[in-house]
């Protein structure tokens, strides 16, 4: 999947909400997934929710001249791309939920003066309306489909051993796709980050750097 730093108005108040560079993400799907060519005559790979079009297919270009970072999911077998692929675009023109932003926002915010752990029970979850969505919950319910782990909510549980009444084992109970943002794919242990990385033979001397212009002296 693709985070995107957007510089639209609502990209800007997310990035502030979730105090984070990226405020979009986009599932990239490939040239197999059947998204059709874009009016440029490119295929489109990636699927995203819109704010104006809902969720769309885009051609890889649509984000080149933006700052951007690939997360990639680990361990998928091809029966769990199929799966997860059907589900992206089963959601294909279903609407942007500007209510869920708004959720977030109160989500996010420190008021009301109510700890973390209980704001969940103050939110909608959005419009309630499963054709809608918007980019990061639509990708969370994508990957929540498979039981793919995000940033599961984790609790230690009794491990029922006979031979081992103290013992404990970890529990994952998923959170609720709706509350999920940009930043907690960057955040999650389950995701690979993929940087560029140097070529071999870097050498740092042979860049180069445009020539600094010329300091004016003091004005006489």
């Amino acid at each position: 999947m693709l985070l995107v730093e957007g510089d639209t108005r609502i990209s800007v108040a997310i990035k502030y909400l979730t105090q984070s560079t990226w405020s979009h993400s986009a599932l990239y799907l490939g040239v197999d997934a059947g998204l059709g060519l874009s009016e440029s005559g490119e295929p489109n790979v990636l699927i995203e929710a819109d704010l104006q079009e809902g969720i769309r297919a885009l051609p890889l270009s649509y984000y080149r001249h933006s700052h951007t970072r690939i997360c990639r999911p680990v361990g998928l077998n091809p029966e769990d791309i199929e799966r997860l692929t059907a589900f992206a675009l089963s959601r294909l023109g279903n609407t942007y939920d500007l209510k869920n932003v708004f959720d977030l926002a109160r989500y996010l915010l420190p008021t009301p003066p109510v700890p973390t752990q209980y704001r969940q029970r103050l939110l909608a979850f959005g419009s309630g309306d499963p054709t809608r969505a918007i980019c990061s919950t639509f990708l969370a319910e994508t990957f929540q489909h498979l039981r793919y782990p995000i940033l599961p909510l984790i609790r230690m549980v009794p491990a029922d051993d006979p031979d081992c009444a103290d013992c404990t084992r970890v529990a994952y109970r998923i959170r609720h796709h709706s509350l999920f943002t940009p930043r907690d794919f960057d955040a999650s242990p389950f995701f690979q980050i993929v940087k560029p990385s140097l070529a071999p033979g870097f050498d740092y001397r042979q860049l180069a750097w445009e020539d600094r212009p010329k300091q004016q002296g003091p004005a006489p």
